[in-house]
Formats: structure tokens, C-alpha cells, sequence
């Protein structure tokens, strides 16, 4: 009897050890790690076409000058805000060459000049400020033209160059940067485990450099795709990469073997798509356009666009959320250091005598 009754109460133990053990066992994180890449395969799609395949304007700055207050110059700006949902915001100069300077510094994207008391419109556009604006206030401002009795010519005034016709290689550049720099972290992290803190930033500062570089050369020497402003692009990439990096080594230091997931989720998810390379930041969902010039990939893409296209203009926001991300991280890494899984004994020789 004793024995039956023993036998009875055997099975939720076997139970719990066997749980116990399959939670110590290498199948136990697999099986979360399929469980994460399923669903980071499915955000990874979801925020890319979010963003991306069906861009439509929120919000495009312009310029007006000449005699926007005619009554036909009127209807044409109303039939072209109608034709675009109320996306175009026109904002007043007193001359051409006061709204050519605001383009430069990217506060618009086109510039309406209205001529012959209303019945001639000029439309001076900048694909280099973005192709996909560009392209959508091409389209629509001569078929409102028409509707109004407007005629409209459209000028390119800034194109962009001939190795970059859709204004694509910029994002692409700086989207390397980006991965390579969280990944030549990983790698750190993986086959150079025993560095020591300041090491580990000596040597991501390393790759950056060189990675910078490689990227900037490849893209104007070898390729000729573009044609870089070369000491600035470096430098652009090389704190792209620095700041990226030392994300992925920030998150591994406050959550360990999952830091990839944050590091995922920041750079990748959220920061590609809203970085406004792929699509100008008009045309993004209205939150991924705020919230993308605060994460390093939408800095980097920022400050190379404005190296490439608008020399002289260059603003230092960009190089303060890079350099605050690389601070930030830097900061992180070694108040806490002592929980990043790497590193190594500071006296060695004493392990090795005993």
C-alpha cells in the first residue's frame, strides 16, 4: 500500500523536473529564439510597409513668392492643398532668392513662383530634397494648373546626382553603417569576449573608422555612385557605426544575451524605416517623421544628406543625436561594466601562480 501510495504522488515531480531540466537545457532558449525571430519576421515586414508602400504627404513645406494674392493664384493654391489633403503648407517670401535660401537649408521643398497676376506659376522643385516629394508635387501642381487655368512650368533647380537617380545610395550607406556597426559589436562580444571595457570602445572606435571608410570609398572611388564630400561622409559613417555599435554594447551590458532583441527593435524596426532615406520624412506615417530624426539611422541619413546635396548648410542636430546616442551608450557601458558579460581578470599572473 505504502508503495502505491508513493507511486500516486510521483508523476507532477517527474513533471516539474522535467520541466525544470528542459529549462536548463540549450532547447529552452532555441525554442524563445524561434518564438522572437518568428515575430521579429513579421514586425520587420509590418514597419517596412508601414512606412514605405504606400506613402502619401502629411505635411510639405513650400515657398510662394510673386502675386500669390491674386484671386486665380489663390484658387490654384487651394485646388492644390484640396488635391493633396491639405498637405501643403505654403509659407510666404518676400523674394526668390529669400525662398532659394530657405530651400537650401531644407525648410521647403518646392518653391511657387507666380507670375503675370496669376495666370503663369513657376515651380522650382529640389529632388535632392527628397525625390519621392519631388515627384508627387510634379504631378499634381500642372493637373490642378489646368483645373484652375494656371499655367505651370516645373524646374528641377537641385537634381539629384547621376549615380543616385532615386536618391536611394544615401539611405543604403548609411543603413551599412547601422548594421554593421551593431554587428561588429555582436562579434566583439562573441570572439573577443575578455576585452576590457576601455578596450572594447577603443576597438569599436577602431572598425568605425575603418568601416567609415571603406563605405565611403566604395560608394564614390570604386563605384562612382556618388560624389561624397569625402572627409565629412567618413565621418558621418564612422559616428554612425560608433553610435550603433555601442548601442548593441549598452544593451548587452542591462540585458545580456537578449540585447539584440532592443538593439533590433531601436536601430532596424523603428529607426530604418522613419530615418527618411527610403521615403522624405513628408510622406512618412506623421509619428515615424517625429520620431525618426531622434535615432541614430535618421541622424545619419540627415547630416550625409546635407553633406551631399546642401554644402554650406549643414546643421549640427544630426551630430548632436549621434553623438548623444554614442555618449549615452559609452555612459551606460561603464557606470555598469562590471555586468557586461565580457572581460577578463585585471591580474591574470595571479591565477596563473596559484
Amino acid at each position: 500500500m505504502a508503495h502505491s501510495s508513493h507511486g500516486a504522488h510521483a508523476e507532477p515531480p517527474t513533471r516539474g523536473r522535467r520541466w525544470s531540466t528542459f529549462r536548463q537545457s540549450p532547447f529552452w532558449p532555441a525554442t524563445v529564439l524561434v518564438l522572437i525571430l518568428a515575430a521579429a519576421a513579421g514586425l520587420f515586414a509590418g514597419s517596412y510597409t508601414y512606412s514605405m508602400a504606400d506613402p502619401t504627404p502629411h505635411s510639405i513645406p513650400t515657398a510662394v513668392v510673386g502675386s500669390y494674392e491674386q484671386a486665380r493664384a489663390r484658387a490654384f493654391l487651394d485646388g492644390l492643398e484640396k488635391a493633396l489633403n491639405a498637405s501643403v503648407k505654403v509659407h510666404p517670401y518676400d523674394s526668390t532668392a529669400e525662398a532659394r535660401e530657405a530651400m537650401q537649408d531644407q525648410e521647403v521643398f518646392g518653391i511657387f513662383e507666380i507670375r503675370d497676376e496669376g495666370r503663369t506659376a513657376v515651380l522650382d522643385l529640389s529632388s535632392a530634397s527628397g525625390a519621392s516629394v519631388a515627384e508627387v508635387l510634379a504631378d499634381t501642381a500642372p493637373a490642378v494648373g489646368k483645373e484652375t487655368g494656371v499655367d505651370v512650368t516645373v524646374r528641377d533647380i537641385n537634381p539629384l546626382q547621376e549615380g543616385d537617380p532615386r536618391g536611394l545610395a544615401i539611405f543604403y550607406i548609411s543603413l551599412a553603417a547601422v548594421i554593421i556597426g551593431f554587428v561588429g559589436a555582436i562579434q566583439l562580444s562573441v570572439h573577443a569576449r575578455s576585452l576590457t571595457p576601455f578596450e572594447r570602445i577603443l576597438f569599436t572606435a577602431a572598425y568605425a573608422l575603418l568601416g567609415g571608410f571603406a563605405i565611403a570609398a566604395t560608394v564614390d572611388w570604386l563605384l562612382d555612385a556618388l560624389d561624397l564630400p569625402f572627409v565629412e561622409s567618413w565621418m558621418i559613417l564612422a559616428l554612425t557605426l560608433f553610435a550603433s555599435g555601442m548601442v548593441f554594447t549598452m544593451f548587452n551590458t542591462l540585458f545580456g544575451r537578449w540585447a539584440m532583441l532592443p538593439t533590433w527593435g531601436l536601430m532596424v524596426l523603428l529607426g530604418n524605416p522613419s530615418s527618411g532615406g527610403a521615403v522624405s520624412w513628408p510622406l512618412l506615417p506623421s509619428p515615424l517623421g517625429a520620431i525618426g530624426q531622434w535615432l541614430p539611422p535618421g541622424a545619419s541619413v540627415n547630416a550625409q544628406h546635407t553633406a551631399v546635396y546642401f554644402q554650406g548648410h549643414q546643421h549640427l542636430f544630426p551630430f548632436l543625436v549621434l553623438g548623444g546616442w554614442a555618449l549615452l551608450s559609452c555612459t551606460v557601458f561603464w557606470i555598469w561594466r562590471h555586468r557586461h558579460p565580457g572581460g577578463r581578470e585585471k591580474q591574470p599572473a595571479h591565477a596563473a601562480d596559484s
